[in-house]
């Protein structure tokens, strides 16, 4: 059964034969015969199912086409993912990484199967009759970030995964420089944002390893338990910085149900009165498991819009 696969699209194809080649005897289970498929959902990295019978693997390579420099990092989700499972459960395992571009056209990672649901705009059909579901994802999707900020990082040797000092600033400028890139119109309210970002940045209460793309629709959840997380994906922009930085992108793509219908737009979940925790309850909790005094959750969460704006601007710009 394929149920969360589809044909791989024209266009994202790759000869199967030359693949096939390269990871045998690299892999378990890579003498056998390889079919491939590919995943529909999400929108930057593709990424696709390797076949082998008798086992099975997640391929992840580049978007088609130019990138961001320090987006799409396949290198980098390896060098994470090859270590943080040790300490993180819901880390999926990074077996390889191919730099060399001739095997499918880009560089790729190849890294363990697992199995579950992904929630994007609409409660999938298995939770639909659990009135408690979206609140026991909500719980467990913070229960998550604040385990993962836990982790040790310097203890699976990823200390020199990023500089954590000046962190908050780097994003300030990183994404206002973007911004004066992308920008077709002149809005002086983003300068004005911009400023008071740089006015009213704390001081951080100490660094953890960041995500940088941590929300609902990068987690997948068990079938039968919408508050049991199988997996986190998406760490190809994973760096070392201040752990409040995820908190407030997490906010910026969550929704409740007064939001405005542009806020709305851009959320990454089932949007409506359907039972989620609000940004409060989010944060309440995250507080209690992280440990951490959350009295400037407001400054992370301009943040995080500030950056999901930018981020608009770049696709329009496109």
């Amino acid at each position: 059964m394929h149920d969360d696969t589809i044909e791989v699209r024209a266009g994202e194809d790759f000869e199967v034969e030359a693949l096939a080649a390269y990871l045998r005897g690299k892999l378990p289970g890579a003498e056998n015969r390889l079919m491939v498929r590919q995943f529909g959902g999400g929108a930057a990295n593709l990424t696709y199912l390797l076949d082998f019978n008798t086992h099975a693997y997640i391929l992840r390579r580049p978007p088609l086409g130019p990138v961001a420099k320090t987006a799409h990092d396949m290198a980098r989700e390896f060098k994470v993912l090859s270590v943080l499972y040790q300490e993180y459960p819901y880390a999926p395992r990074a077996f390889h990484y191919c730099s060399d571009q001739e095997i499918i056209g880009s560089d790729f990672l190849v890294m363990e199967r697992r199995y579950g649901v992904v929630v994007r705009r609409s409660i999938p059909p298995q939770f639909a009759g659990n009135r408690d579901a979206p609140r026991r994802m909500s719980e467990a999707l913070v229960d998550a970030l604040a385990a993962f900020h836990a982790v040790n990082y310097e203890a699976l040797g990823l200390a020199d995964l990023g500089k954590a000092d000046g962190f908050v600033e780097r994003q300030i400028e990183g994404w206002y420089r973007r911004w004066q890139k992308a920008r077709l119109h002149n809005l002086p309210d983003m300068g004005t944002v911009y400023k008071w970002l740089k006015d009213n940045r704390p001081r951080a209460q100490g660094f953890s390893l960041v995500h940088n793309d941590f929300k609902l629709d990068n987690v997948m959840l068990a079938f039968d338990d919408p508050g049991r997380i199988i997996a986190v994906f998406d760490w190809d922009m994973c760096t070392l910085g201040d752990p409040l930085s995820d908190l407030g992108a997490l906010l910026s793509y969550w929704s409740e149900p007064a939001d405005p219908p542009y806020l709305q737009a851009v959320a990454m979940m089932p949007v409506g009165d359907v039972g989620f925790m609000t940004r409060d309850e989010m944060v309440q909790r995250y507080a209690w498991k992280s440990d951490l005094l959350i009295d400037n959750v407001n400054f992370y969460h301009a943040l995080g819009l500030f950056r999901l704006t930018v981020i608009a601007a770049q696709i329009y710009y496109r």
